[in-house]
C-alpha cells in the first residue's frame, strides 16, 4: 500500500512539473524578447538620460529594470555586446556593457577628440560596420574645418577603441554611411541647402579602415527644369542601394516636388549604377526625407520626413514601389528594424517613439504604440537573440 501512494504522489508531482513546464514554455514561445530598444532623452538640464525596453514578439515595449539610465550620450550604436553612444561634450564616445536583460552598465569611455590635429572635432553620429568589430564616428571638423569618418578597432574584453584612422577630409559628410552585403563598401548621400549634393562611396580594409574611394553614382534624368538632391542612403544584404532624391526647381532652387526613391547597383569596385528613371521612382508623402532604413531582409525600405513615415516594397535593382500610406502623420527621425518584422521610429517634435509589425503582406501599429518620451534624442535597436 506504501508502494502504491508514493507512487501516485510521485505521479502527480511530476504532472505538475511537466504542466507548469509546459506553460512557462507556452508562456516563452509566446512572448519572448525579441530587440532591446533604447533612446537617448535630454532632461531639462540638457543632460542626456538612456530609456531601455525589451520588445515582445508582438512588438509590445516593457521597460528594462533600471531604466532610464544614467548615459549622457547623443548618437548611438549597439554591436550585441556594447552599447557606444557618443558623449554629449562631443569630446569623448561611452561604452556600456548590455546586460542579458537588456540593462546597461558603464564599461569605458574613449577620447576621440585626441587623434585629430589641434585637437579639434566632436563626435557626430556613430555606426558599426556588419560584423560590429569596428566602429566608425562621423566626426564634425575634425580637422577644423572638414568632416570625417574616424574608424575605431573595438576592443571587446573592455570596450576600449583604438584608432585606425579617417577617410578623409569631406565637409559635405554628415550622416552614417550604410554597408552592402560584403561589408567591403559602403554609402552616403547628402543634398546641402538644396543646391549642393554628392553620393560617396567608401571602402572598408581588412584592418577595419574605411576610407573614401572614387566611384560614379549619377541620379537618374530628372524631371525637365529640374535637378535631383541626393540626400539619404540605404543599402541592402547584397549589393543594391536605396537613395531618396528630392527634385530642386533649377531656376529659384525650390524643392517644390515630392522626394521620389532611387535604387542602385553596386559593381566590383564599388561603382553605382541605376536603370531608374524620373517616371518609374515612386513619389513620398513624408516630406522632407530624414531617414531611410533598410528591413534585414532588403524587402521592405522605411522612409521617414518631417510629415510622416512610410514602407515600400524593395525589389533590388528594379524600382522601388509603392506599400503603405502614411504610418503616421508625426515628423519622424530616425528609424530601425529587428528581425522579428518590427520597426521603430521616434519623432522629437511629438515626443513620441513609435512600433509597427510590418512583413511584405501586412502592417499594424505595435500593441501598446506610440509611447511618450519627452526629448527623443536618437535611437538604437539590438535584435535578439545575440550570438
Amino acid at each position: 500500500m506504501t508502494r502504491i501512494i508514493r507512487c501516485i504522489c510521485l505521479s502527480a508531482t511530476l504532472c505538475t512539473i511537466a504542466s507548469v513546464a509546459q506553460i512557462a514554455s507556452t508562456q516563452t514561445t509566446q512572448n519572448p524578447d525579441v530587440a532591446y530598444v533604447y533612446v537617448s532623452n535630454t532632461l531639462s538640464g540638457a543632460t542626456n538620460e538612456v530609456h531601455a525596453y525589451a520588445a515582445a514578439a508582438n512588438g509590445r515595449l516593457t521597460p528594462v529594470s533600471g531604466s532610464p539610465f544614467p548615459a549622457d550620450v547623443t548618437s548611438m550604436a549597439v554591436n550585441g555586446k556594447y552599447l557606444f553612444g557618443s558623449n554629449t561634450d562631443g569630446l569623448y564616445v561611452d561604452a556600456y556593457w548590455i546586460e542579458a536583460d537588456g540593462a546597461l552598465r558603464y564599461a569605458a569611455s574613449n577620447n576621440i577628440v585626441q587623434y585629430n590635429s589641434n585637437a579639434c572635432g566632436s563626435s557626430g553620429p556613430i555606426f558599426f560596420d556588419h560584423t560590429g568589430a569596428t566602429l566608425y564616428d562621423m566626426e564634425f571638423r575634425s580637422d577644423c574645418a572638414n568632416n570625417t569618418y574616424e574608424s575605431f578597432t573595438v576592443e571587446k574584453p573592455t570596450g576600449d577603441l583604438q584608432n585606425l584612422g579617417n577617410s578623409s577630409p569631406n565637409d559635405w559628410l554628415y550622416l552614417p554611411a550604410s554597408f552592402i552585403g560584403n561589408n567591403v563598401y559602403a554609402y552616403s548621400a547628402s543634398c546641402l541647402g538644396d543646391m549642393y549634393w554628392g553620393i560617396y562611396g567608401f571602402k572598408r580594409s581588412s584592418s577595419g579602415l574605411l576610407t573614401e574611394v572614387s566611384i560614379t553614382a549619377a541620379p537618374p534624368t530628372p524631371p525637365t527644369g529640374y535637378f535631383y538632391c541626393p540626400s539619404q542612403a540605404a543599402a541592402d544584404p547584397t549589393n543594391h542601394v536605396a537613395i531618396s532624391m528630392q527634385p530642386v526647381d533649377q531656376l529659384n532652387f525650390s524643392p517644390d516636388r515630392a522626394a521620389q526613391l532611387a535604387a542602385y547597383t553596386a559593381d566590383a569596385a564599388g561603382n553605382l549604377t541605376t536603370t531608374n528613371t524620373s517616371a518609374s521612382m515612386p513619389k513620398t508623402l513624408v516630406g522632407t526625407v530624414n531617414n531611410l532604413n533598410m528591413a534585414p531582409s532588403g524587402k521592405l525600405l522605411a522612409v521617414g520626413g518631417t510629415a510622416g513615415l512610410q514602407v515600400f516594397h524593395f525589389n533590388g535593382s528594379r524600382p522601388v514601389t509603392h506599400y503603405t500610406g502614411l504610418l503616421t502623420t508625426a515628423g519622424i527621425d530616425q528609424m530601425f528594424w529587428d528581425k522579428a518584422n518590427h520597426l521603430y521610429a521616434i519623432s522629437r517634435s511629438a515626443g513620441k517613439l513609435l512600433v509597427f509589425t510590418i512583413t511584405p503582406t501586412s502592417f499594424k501599429p505595435a500593441p501598446g504604440s506610440p509611447y511618450t518620451i519627452s526629448a527623443p534624442r536618437d535611437m538604437s535597436v539590438q535584435p535578439l537573440p545575440v550570438y
